[in-house]
């Protein structure tokens, strides 16, 4: 299922979940991401390259008919929440504190909800029906996609008039404060802004943003879902922010930087004498480089150089892998696999890893080979069942005009 599932499945599954009577149906989609370059350069202040998906959420919204009052009873402000994809559903009072229910997928929209009554949004009752093919704990921003989508269709609805870029902003802070994941802006940002064949060259600290031409031509993207979900990136991610902020306590003397990403290669080799710790040193060197090779890669795409863009992404993953230590025998056995086929220029991990997925540049006549073949080898090497996901560069979030 993709964003082609026809309106007249989900309306049928609409009224299902929540019935015929009602207002009319509003209907909104947001995609979901990889990123193609650019690994934890986010919160060192660096640049990433993400695009949007062709998977996404659907989400299906229906004002609920004003119910019969007597003398001074308040009308009933409620949101109903239901998705296709989870069991738990929830029926929320709006007019009164909303706090987070444990673990539920309906805390991601909930926060949004918060977010606008913060901006004295008159919500009023409604119904929202999710529909999503964006793999849960693959690093595709699923949670993102619904985020955005709702934030979007609240915006509509209510004729908010928020810029999309204030809609990312606002969805990351739902993501912070509600959900308690202190994520950066990279997912909520590439989830509303992405534009079709094109990458986004966003600077995570100051949100300066460039739409850059992905020409893929005959090639494709193809996601790879190892199988492998990122049970372990939370607490390493934490560490890995630690060494960073070492690294430029070390470096900050000599080069004035308060930012790995404000260090260029060049600086780095002319003071690396003074990272002592070949952990720290290892560290630093991911994402200085990293960061430079995402310039480099915009470059690449402008000129249509998709071959020097491949080499990049080997790059990446190689370094993610031996200096970053964020990789995993999944994501190495599969980007190995992957670059020994036909079609492929360049294949990375994506996302935080410790599982997930890899992105890969492979030319479009090739992938049915690469899956065939990579399949039967992979499994019996990891034991995990992986799915394969070919893609161009997506449009983002957006209503869908019946």
């Amino acid at each position: 299922m993709t964003e082609a599932l026809t309106r007249d499945k989900l309306v049928e599954q609409f009224h299902s979940a929540f019935g015929k009577s009602g207002g009319a149906l509003h209907h909104f989609y947001a995609p979901g991401r990889v990123n193609l370059i650019g690994e934890y350069t986010d919160f060192n202040g660096g640049l990433v390259l993400p695009c949007g998906i062709e998977r996404g959420i659907h989400l299906l919204v229906r004002f609920k008919s004003a119910p019969h009052n007597s003398g001074n009873r308040k009308p009933e402000q409620t949101a109903e929440f239901a998705s296709a994809n989870l069991p738990e559903r929830a029926s929320i009072n709006l007019a009164e504190p909303l706090v987070r229910n444990g673990k539920q997928w309906t805390n991601y929209p909930l926060g949004v909800f918060k977010e606008f009554i913060n901006l004295d949004c008159p919500l009023q009752s409604m119904q929202l029906y999710y529909h999503g093919d964006v793999p849960d704990g693959a690093g595709l921003s699923s949670s993102a996609a619904i985020e955005v989508v709702t934030a979007f269709a609240l915006n509509t609805l209510y004729s908010m008039q928020l810029p999309t870029t204030e809609l990312a902003l606002l969805s990351q802070r739902a993501e912070n404060n509600f959900i308690g994941v202190q994520c950066g802006i990279m997912d909520q940002f590439a989830v509303a802004m992405a534009t079709a064949d094109h990458a986004i060259a966003l600077n995570c600290y100051t949100h300066d943003y460039e739409q850059v031409p992905l020409e893929s031509g005959d090639y494709r993207l193809l996601i790879s879902n190892t199988g492998q979900r990122r049970e372990l990136a939370g607490g390493e991610y934490n560490v890995r922010v630690e060494e960073c902020n070492r690294a430029v306590e070390l470096l900050k003397p000599a080069t004035g930087a308060s930012q790995l990403a404000d260090i260029t290669p060049q600086a780095l080799r002319d003071n690396i004498h003074l990272l002592t710790d070949p952990l720290i040193r290892k560290r630093a060197t991911h994402v200085i480089e990293e960061h430079n090779r995402v310039i480099l890669a915009t470059g690449m795409l402008k000129n249509n150089d998709l071959a020097g863009f491949g080499r990049l992404m080997i790059d990446s993953h190689q370094s993610l892998r031996d200096n970053f230590n964020v990789s995993s025998t999944p994501l190495d056995t599969m980007v190995e696999l992957t670059l020994q086929a036909e079609g492929v220029l360049g294949s990375r991990m994506t996302g935080a890893g410790f599982g997930g997925c890899t992105v890969t540049l492979i030319h479009k006549d090739a992938i049915d080979d690469l899956i065939d073949k990579v399949t039967p080898v992979y499994t019996s090497k990891t034991k995990l069942t992986p799915e394969f996901y070919a893609t161009r560069a997506a449009a983002g979030v957006r209503e869908i005009i019946a």
